[in-house]
């Protein structure tokens, strides 16, 4: 059971990272509007080829409800499959294998997956803290009769650094933790960054002293281990098998899948160490028959770190507790023996809120499409990439081959 293999991405575009302060502010009709045009740009695709949408809906600024009708209205399409995809940072993955699963039932042929993530203007009686606001309490909520509002907030647990740094702990108490090997996953995605012409941190290469010498966030996360959040947007056109031929780019196909939602805080994990992208993961490879021996390239989401360590380990790359030994006896850049976020990972490219996710989308499709420029693999046909909501609360997993 599963995908065939008979849709793929065949066009993207995304903003280039850039502070909240200095990027141009538009509503987010009018991202997705120009996303879109961009996309279908790069796929060489007319707007007329669109008949499915999926997009973010709480973030949207312009409503709540009736989004995807709305955005199409705006886009001046038709659409015979339409959804919102709430996950966080697994929102890119979710939308891509929707999209997959809708085009190869029939529903549509070409499906639109986008997040705007630039800031939309504000409204004459709008507060302008309402951003700060309600990032205080990074993803828990604060609405009565929420568990977390009651048994998390009120004792400390409250943001997403707190969450991962408590999971840090929990690995460390069972396998150790080597500082070191844990900042060579930031140093190499950072070299990596300076060959991405849009990374925010191109020109600024960093080193395993420069990452532990830096700020000590939430123990024993180090202010370099964390991402920093950034003004963006980005959207992909997955297209059946008959227009991908069409396409100006070779496409990246949808072969495996696989996600699952485990809890919503931390606190109520069976156990921290092991992460839901670890169900997925074993879904998506048996779907796309393949094994991470045959992986080419890996994309993954990277807010943390331990974020990696724990999805490298979960999604079958390293047994569970060897992935500090594994990451210091590789070479994860490009140029390397065990490609990483090419393009330089979140940590180091930028991440534009959930849009942030769809980076590794998008570098898996340019790498397979030859359009990665300096930092292109050679031969790179097989491509896990992965998603992660919450606090490694929702996860997801694509293999994407190409065509």
């Amino acid at each position: 059971m599963g995908l065939a293999g008979n849709a793929a991405i065949v066009g993207a575009a995304q903003y280039k990272p850039e502070k909240y302060q200095t990027a141009p502010q538009m509503f987010h009709l009018e991202q997705v509007a120009d996303l879109a045009h961009k996309a279908l740009l790069d796929a060489g695709l007319h707007k007329d080829d669109l008949d499915g949408l999926c997009i973010n809906g709480p973030q949207f600024h312009e409503a709540s409800v009736f989004v995807p009708a709305m955005a199409a209205e705006y886009l001046g399409i038709e659409v015979n499959f339409a959804e919102v995809v709430d996950l966080g940072g697994c929102t890119a993955v979710a939308q891509i294998w929707r999209a997959a699963a809708a085009i190869e039932m029939g529903l549509c042929q070409a499906v639109l997956c986008v997040i705007p993530a630039r800031m939309a203007p504000l409204a004459p009686n709008e507060d302008p803290a309402w951003m700060v606001q309600a990032m205080r309490y990074g993803g828990h909520s604060t609405a009565f009769g929420a568990p977390e509002a009651e048994f998390d907030l009120p004792y400390g647990h409250m943001g997403q650094n707190t969450g991962y740094a408590m999971i840090a702990q929990r690995y460390a108490q069972q396998y150790g933790y080597d500082k070191s090997a844990m900042a060579k996953i930031a140093v190499d995605q950072r070299f990596n960054a300076q060959y991405h012409k849009d990374a925010i941190f191109r020109g600024k290469e960093l080193t395993i002293e420069q990452v532990l010498a830096s700020k000590l966030v939430a123990d024993p996360l180090h202010v370099l281990e964390i991402v920093m959040p950034v003004a963006g947007g980005a959207a992909v056109i997955v297209a059946s098998k008959e227009l991908a031929a069409k396409a100006k780019k070779r496409p990246a196909f949808v072969t495996g899948f696989g996600e699952r939602l485990s809890f919503k805080s931390p606190t109520y994990a069976k156990e921290m160490t092991v992460t839901p992208v670890a169900e997925a993961a074993k879904r998506a490879f048996a779907m796309a028959g393949l094994t991470p021996q045959d992986i080419h390239a890996t994309q993954i989401y990277d807010c943390y770190t331990i974020t990696v360590l724990l999805s490298l380990e979960d999604a079958g790359f390293v047994p569970k507790g060897e992935g500090q030994r594994f990451i210091k006896e590789h070479n994860l850049t490009f140029k390397g023996d065990f490609p990483m976020n090419t393009h330089g990972g979140q940590l180091s490219f930028g991440q534009a809120a959930s849009a942030g996710g769809f980076s590794q989308v998008i570098e898996a499709f340019d790498q397979i499409s030859n359009s990665a420029d300096e930092r292109q693999l050679k031969g790179c046909d097989n491509v896990f990439v992965t998603g992660t909501g919450g606090v490694m609360s929702e996860q997801g997993a694509l293999i994407l081959q190409g065509g």
